[in-house]
């Protein structure tokens, strides 16, 4: 991953840079945000982007709720129709582009775009819809990326024992698991921290 970051390494989040890039930003990582359809990634990418995101979201309509499943989610109103993009600085010289992903199954020739040159993903998942992130996991795993995976916490939704949810996702060992509330940055920072520590730890090189 074009060797670990400067002295002080992904456990302080650098201040914002504005719209510009630092002069000193010598290493860019493209990063997949990804999960399930409603699992929160543009709100993700929201929080965490330093600059101003771009979204492509649309109103949703009748026509989608035949193929996009509401239950439990009926106050949702608009959905990601290409990709959200937002941009991360997390030291001097690292910088990280953040990519997300439409959840809908009828968008996967998109990530195949998307896909290309990035160094790995986080999946957002849902307790509430696990079974819901193994076509995401598929997708990700046939890409060959290596990957985190945060539980975003939405209220109302079951808490279990991280065991549980490695078990019900049929995790190995080495992913990292986390929890995360995509509206808090402190906490969806130490999520997007958890992915980089684990490409460093597999020896991913940048392109």
């Amino acid at each position: 991953m074009g060797g670990r970051p400067p002295s002080g390494g992904t456990e302080a989040v650098a201040a914002g840079s504005g719209p510009y890039l630092r002069e000193t930003v010598r290493t860019a990582v493209k990063i997949l945000i990804v999960g399930h359809f409603a699992v929160g990634k543009t709100t993700y990418v929201g929080t965490l982007s330093e600059i101003r995101p771009l979204r492509t979201e649309e109103r949703m309509t009748q026509a989608g709720a035949a193929v996009d499943d509401l239950a439990g989610i009926r106050d949702k109103t608009t959905t990601t129709v290409a990709m959200d993009f937002g941009r991360l600085t997390l030291s001097d010289d690292l910088v990280l582009y953040l990519f997300g992903a439409p959840g809908q199954q009828r968008f996967t020739r998109l990530w195949n775009d998307l896909a290309r040159g990035a160094l790995g993903a986080l999946i957002l998942v849902d307790t509430a819809r696990l079974a819901e992130s193994f076509a995401v996991m598929d997708i990700v795993e046939r890409q060959g990326l290596p990957y985190a995976v945060a539980v975003n916490r939405f209220d109302g939704s079951p808490e279990f024992p991280d065991a549980e949810v490695r078990e019900a996702l049929d995790l190995a060992p080495s992913t990292p698991l986390v929890s995360c509330d995509a509206r808090d940055r402190a906490s969806s920072t130490h999520a997007l921290i958890a992915l980089v520590d684990h490409l460093l730890a597999s020896g991913q090189e940048t392109p």
